[in-house]
């Protein structure tokens, strides 16, 4: 078979190029220390690579919210727990402040240490984050939440929005506890109402529960009830007779339109008090009162004012278990936040394994592969070299 020199010159030509595409390869290899650079490196491996790299930015993402959501309720169940700390302090300012052995100097320097308590717990419920947001606004981020109005009210103003970090694939957890449910709907101590009493009272006796029993039946209103001789009756908003305890027995609740009345001691003829449906009260409302109650040096020791005293204590100690209560729901979401970015650093170290073994350099291969392709190269080159220059001229 005759060879023609054009086609000789081809076939070394195109062994030379290929040992030096072989030998580039390997030095891009080195130079990053991956084998696979380009898909068509090796295509499986590759897809294989793509997938694992993906699945790798995923749970990146999920990281880093759940490290924005782990900062965020830190720092809330922080403030929530010095909250907790200090309603429960008031408490004992109260009963210290009531003790009728105080006279009004010392009773004055309770109301301003319960003052001082209000304000820090202000400033609490005020807290922001380490990007300026208010921690307990709610979605309302940028907007202070709590303020008292000009009669001296707690105003809510944020909302009551949950901002959900994305932890998981189909799985949110709350990174915020809205205000209104840590500080301003603490369920009424007495149930589902809140009693008002009157300076003419002069039975020693309070609310001890107002809860609606049936809800089928309850009727919305503003209930009175007086004690007329040694029956107690009770009266709507218009002045209507809803009822009438023939014989009042104060160890008996009281049932009406739908509601159960229970009472702690037994009310004297001509006494009078309202309940009024208030089944949430702000702790901040609370401990205004108390301090109202504490300043009234006419008040506090009446059996009006032992009776506001109850339902202060009650409310007190609900606004300590309802923050109590968000503060747990913030240390759950933590507990979970730990659980699933540990999942997530375990399924990383996994992936991150497999793209190992799928595109990282064996170096000592590599440069073995590397000597042998320049050898190859040079050897081709040089029988290259050989065969174009030779001629039958030489041997003429």
């Amino acid at each position: 078979m005759r060879i023609s020199t054009a086609q000789l010159f081809n076939q070394n030509i195109n062994s030379v190029l290929n040992k030096q595409t072989a030998t580039s390869n390997i030095i891009d290899q080195l130079s990053t220390g991956k084998k696979v650079n380009t898909a068509g490196d090796d295509p499986v491996a590759a897809i294989s690579i793509d997938n694992l790299a993906q699945q790798n930015a995923v749970i990146e993402q999920y990281t880093r919210n759940i490290d924005f959501a782990n900062n965020r309720l830190s720092l809330t169940e922080s403030k929530l727990g010095s909250a907790e700390t200090l309603v429960s302090s008031t408490r004992e300012q109260v009963l210290r402040a009531i003790n009728g052995g105080l006279g009004d100097s010392e009773r004055k320097m309770v109301a301003d240490e319960l003052r001082g308590t209000l304000e820090e717990l202000l400033a609490l419920a005020n807290g922001k984050d380490e990007s300026g947001n208010y921690l307990f606004s709610g979605f309302e981020t940028a907007s202070q939440p709590f303020a008292f109005d000009a009669a001296g009210n707690m105003v809510y103003s944020g909302d009551s929005g949950v901002r959900d970090a994305v932890v998981a694939s189909g799985v949110t957890v709350g990174a915020n506890i809205p205000g209104d449910s840590a500080f301003m709907n603490s369920p009424s101590g007495l149930g589902d109402f809140s009693a008002n009493y009157l300076a003419s009272q002069v039975g020693d006796f309070n609310v001890e529960s107002a809860v609606i029993a049936n809800p089928a039946t309850y009727v919305d209103d503003t209930y009175t009830f007086t004690m007329v001789g040694a029956d107690l009756e009770v009266r709507d908003s218009s002045n209507t007779l809803v009822t009438t305890e023939v014989g009042f027995d104060s160890s008996n609740p009281i049932n009406f339109n739908g509601i159960e009345v229970k009472l702690d001691g037994m009310p004297a003829a001509g006494d009078s008090f309202s309940i009024t449906p208030a089944p949430e009260v702000s702790i901040f409302d609370t401990i205004n009162q108390a301090i109202s109650l504490i300043e009234d040096p006419n008040k506090a020791n009446t059996p009006q004012g032992k009776a506001e005293l109850a339902q202060i204590l009650n409310n007190i100690d609900s606004g300590v278990n309802q923050i109590s209560i968000e503060r747990g729901r913030a240390g759950n979401s933590l507990k979970s936040l730990e659980s699933y970015n540990t999942s997530h650093v375990d399924e990383k170290l996994v992936n991150s394994s497999a793209l190992s073994m799928l595109e990282d350099l064996d170096y000592a291969s590599a440069i073995t592969e590397l000597e042998k392709q320049q050898v190859a190269l040079n050897a081709a080159s040089s029988v290259f070299s050989k065969v174009g220059s030779t001629s039958l001229f030489d041997y003429i």
